[in-house]
């Protein structure tokens, strides 16, 4: 990887990746970066008061080649972003920290494949993101700073960036939760939902939160047991706070996860008992249409030898076996359907 102050090996165009870039020296309002400005204040010396952030858009093709050369990224950054493992962490570098975040698609239909991965890596003076979809909460974050809300370190923009993270995934889940009562109201009121696969859909979409954000609080709380010098008592006790909120947030997401697994099981259980009655009286009209079809056979034999059938009252005669056969059948089914009377 090249350093600071080596030769380019390329000259990075305007559209080498970078989204948006924002210096943070202390005044009242970030200040717009561009790529050549970016790349002067990664060459300025250490000294240099304040710090950047650089979001960078993975799928363009320069994207790589201009953070190898100019980023000072640590080599396990861009390891990171080679294994392709989404689950989030962070982790402590020599001086600096790596985290992978999961987000959600910008675009978000509430379908699993909608949340996606950014990496970030943060040092005092340097903040750098990188995704290769657009994600909600980052362009929150985005949005705070424009208004106003100027973060005091590279770490409590990180801190901020988790907030947000949370916020929106708060917002999902109450969306999530909305639908699933309404799909419970119509199973209080005796209609099965027309769609119950829409339920399916809901909890796979919990199911891979949980599984990409629960390492999130775990992950925080060990970097804060050995946080980087350069990181201050009043970031870690955010990050301390952001954690705690982050975990109240998965235990509520595992409870809606299990009460979307028992509106399943309902569902299937009132789903079952509808097909088992219809099964029921299918079986009832086949054994009552019985003695008739019996009767239609015997005597619809063209052979000799039928009897009854030289008597004028032939026909009535079959005719009440077969209604007398029926009426025996209809007690038996009724009776087996109410079952054994109590003694």
């Amino acid at each position: 990887m090249a350093t600071a102050g080596s030769p380019p090996f390329f000259t990075p165009p305007d559209n080498s990746g970078l989204i948006w870039g924002y210096a943070f020296t202390g005044t009242a309002a970030a200040e717009p970066l561009t790529t050549a400005q970016a790349q002067e204040w990664l060459a300025a010396p250490q000294a240099t008061d304040g710090f950047i952030w650089l979001h960078f858009n993975l799928s363009n093709a320069h994207c790589l080649r201009w953070l190898e050369q100019y980023g000072q990224l640590d080599e396990q950054y861009f390891e990171a972003l080679r294994d392709g493992v989404a689950s989030t962490r962070i982790e402590r570098l020599d001086d600096s920290l790596l985290a992978v975040i999961n987000d959600i698609d910008f675009d978000f239909n509430f379908e699993s494949g909608d949340i996606h991965t950014m990496w970030i890596q943060v040092s005092p003076r340097v903040v750098i993101s990188a995704r290769a979809h657009p994600l909600r909460s980052v362009d929150a974050l985005r949005q705070q700073i424009r208004q106003g809300g100027i973060p005091e370190s590279s770490t409590q923009l990180l801190e901020r960036l988790l907030r947000a993270q949370a916020d929106v995934l708060v917002r999902i889940v109450r969306n999530v939760t909305q639908r699933v009562d309404q799909i419970e109201d119509q199973m209080l009121g005796g209609r099965v939902p027309m769609r119950p696969r829409q339920l399916g859909a809901l909890r796979r979409l919990l199911v891979r939160f949980k599984r990409l954000l629960a390492p999130e609080p775990s992950a925080l709380l060990r970097l804060l047991q050995t946080p980087p010098r350069w990181m201050g008592n009043d970031d870690r006790q955010a990050l301390r706070a952001a954690s705690e909120e982050f975990s109240v947030f998965l235990r509520d997401m595992q409870s809606l996860e299990e009460r979307i697994k028992l509106l399943q099981e309902e569902i299937a259980a009132s789903i079952n008992e509808d097909t088992n009655r219809s099964l029921y009286t299918l079986t009832m009209i086949t054994v009552l249409a019985l003695p008739v079809n019996l009767m239609a056979g015997l005597f619809g034999m063209n052979v000799g030898g039928i009897p009854l059938s030289q008597d004028p009252l032939g026909f009535w005669i079959v005719m009440g076996v077969v209604v007398a056969f029926s009426v025996l059948l209809a007690i038996w089914a009724i009776r087996k359907r109410r079952g054994p009377r109590d003694i």
